[in-house]
């Protein structure tokens, strides 16, 4: 992962042990067996929206969406949910820990997310990102102006888009500081009185016994190993998502100004007794 957080705190790197990889297996198959053909389906049906609905997914996103919630079953991991997500158009802004964001933000709601180009190469979460019709931005100030143009495209299409303005995955025990490039795709003449943007907080806990940090992935921790602790574990914890009031775009003056306020929105929403910023 480039320009990927590092954690000032020692991480246990102890490989999967022989438990948790059967645990894996039982609780992969089933996952594998929704996953392939329900890719399949979602890939034909893109196929048939494009032409026929333009950028809206009047069905392929309700499917996206029960594909979310069915990962988190399998895998035993309990959603809760605070807070109401916005029903009109706009944008969700979240704090970012773990490649599980995927599931856990779509799984309340229908949304498409935004990442980084590196990405789409990563193995495992960039075939998957690019099947559930994520952006790909690159960090090219030549490209801006189309990128900007693209997301503008989604919006009035009614989409609703999710960012990680951070940057880069944390531990979940913090909330780095919001970079504000992407914000300016909210700041164009048709969307500034019409677009929202909501914070979102996402907060893991961690099963009983086990380090704050079980959840998170950072730095150059691989995404296969990840995945068997995750899915393996003998017990697991929870997550919760926190949605905050929506913030009116036309409320604020520029893209920074906006960044602040969503970060400090998000931040609101920790524990009070982890670390919020590095």
């Amino acid at each position: 992962m480039s320009d990927a957080w590092q954690s000032p705190s020692p991480r246990n790197d102890d490989g999967p042990g022989p438990g948790t990889i059967l645990r894996f297996g039982l609780r992969a198959l089933p996952l594998l067996l929704y996953i392939l053909p329900g890719l399949l389906l979602i890939s034909v049906i893109r196929l048939l929206e494009k032409p026929l609905c333009g950028l809206r997914r009047p069905v392929s996103a309700y499917l996206q969406q029960g594909f979310c919630r069915f990962a988190l079953v399998v895998a035993g991991i309990p959603l809760r949910v605070t807070g109401r997500p916005m029903q009109g158009r706009g944008a969700f802004v979240a704090n970012h820990s773990t490649w599980l964001d995927i599931f856990t933000l779509g799984a309340p709601v229908r949304l498409f997310f935004v990442a980084k180009s590196e990405v789409s190469a990563w193995p495992g979460i960039g075939p998957l990102a690019r099947i559930c019709g994520t952006i790909f931005v690159k960090r090219d100030r030549r490209e801006a102006r189309a990128q900007q143009q693209m997301m503008s495209d989604r919006f009035l299409a009614g989409q609703r888009l999710l960012f990680f303005p951070e940057g880069t995955s944390t531990d979940g025990c913090r909330v780095l500081p919001f970079k504000s490039t992407l914000f300016s795709a909210f700041f164009t003449d048709e969307l500034y009185d019409v677009l929202e943007i909501q914070p979102v907080t996402v907060v893991y806990r961690a099963p009983e016994g086990e380090d704050a940090q079980f959840y998170g992935w950072w730095g150059d921790m691989a995404f296969g190993p990840s995945l068997i602790k995750v899915i393996g574990a003998r017990r697991q914890g929870s997550v919760e998502v926190i949605y905050h009031e929506p913030l009116k775009v036309s409320d604020f003056a520029d893209r920074k100004s906006l960044a602040r306020a969503c970060e400090e929105a998000v931040r609101g929403g920790m524990p009070w007794n982890w670390q919020v910023a590095d």
